[in-house]
């Protein structure tokens, strides 16, 4: 068996999820630049969703482990850019989809939000959240991820990354519940 057979072979799904790509006209970067850079670190079968930094992948899973880096280098070297990339397999991320604490209550979809976290938070980081910071929007934080509740919507709530990456010692980046959905979508095919 060669050497790239045996790598598919072990190949895992992945999804990447950059932070801060083409929102508001800033940090402007080509999805096909991006699958590119993808590409040429070892990745198969890319696939990139939105315009917003979403990329879907199988890769080994040392290929995978060294992505975040990797990526986040290039992005800077090629393009001036200071992004972080954070990584979840395509099992961590349907766990993320069944275990939506919002959504087990019965929350509509269209308020919901996750904030995917590189790092896990310590238990003392955590604790320390306010939890009435931003009413009515609510979070749990759940190993990886906080999870949100916004009824009136994301862009007027206290809840934001910055909020959380400073609290929490780490750095987040937020889809809505539709992009989770259709990130878990992609990666199963």
């Amino acid at each position: 068996m060669t050497e790239k057979a045996r790598q598919a072979t072990e190949a895992e799904r992945y999804i990447a999820l950059l932070r801060g790509i083409n929102v508001g006209g800033r940090n402007k970067l080509p999805m096909s630049e991006l699958s590119e850079m993808f590409s040429s670190a070892g990745c198969e079968a890319v696939k990139t969703y939105i315009q917003s930094g979403n990329v879907v992948f199988h890769a080994a899973a040392g290929v995978a482990e060294s992505l975040p880096q990797l990526v986040s280098h290039r992005i800077a070297r090629t393009f001036g850019y200071d992004l972080p990339v954070v990584l979840r397999s395509a099992s961590e991320m349907a766990a993320v989809a069944r275990g939506n604490p919002f959504l087990q209550r019965g929350e509509d979809e269209k308020a919901l939000h996750v904030l995917f976290l590189a790092d896990r938070p310590t238990a003392s980081r955590v604790a320390a959240l306010d939890a009435r910071r931003s009413p009515p929007d609510e979070f749990q934080v759940r190993g990886r991820e906080v999870f949100l509740f916004c009824p009136h919507g994301v862009a007027d709530t206290r809840l934001t990354n910055a909020y959380f990456d400073s609290k929490l010692g780490t750095v987040s980046t937020g889809r809505n519940w539709r992009t989770v959905l259709k990130l878990i979508e992609l990666s199963a095919s």
